[in-house]
């Protein structure tokens, strides 16, 4: 099975990273602190975890810094022009604009906030 199952996305600003987020990707995230650690804050994409794709977090947590040069996460998109140019306006960097991946559609590339760097992908 290659399906990725879950994904965080590590932050230093919950309030700030939230808000790029569900500005960009015009969705809501939801609460999902640790009841057993009041350090650790968690702000979940929604998934029933029974569809294809990922569930994921944005989580701040000790010990885990956000930055560019890690795992690298791409959002699927209807045209990821859309979400690209939500980003300066949410906080965060278009690093590259939309481009062609040939038979694979497109893709957009960005900084959020927080320094990580997100890419859209969309088929048109």
């Amino acid at each position: 099975m290659r399906k990725i199952g879950y994904f965080d996305i590590y932050v230093d600003e919950m309030d700030r990273a939230q808000q790029f987020y569900e500005q960009v990707l015009d969705t809501t995230l939801s609460k999902m602190d640790d009841p057993n650690d009041d350090s650790v804050q968690m702000r979940v994409f929604e998934d029933d975890y029974r569809s294809h794709g990922a569930g994921g977090a944005l989580v701040k947590v000790k010990g885990a810094k956000p930055g560019p040069g890690g795992t690298m996460v791409y959002f699927t998109c209807e045209d990821c022009a859309i979400e690209e140019g939500r980003v300066v306006r949410a906080g965060g960097k278009v690093v590259r604009t939309k481009y062609a991946i040939g038979e694979h559609g497109f893709v957009s590339i960005a900084r959020d906030t927080e320094g990580n760097m997100i890419g859209f992908h969309s088929m048109k």
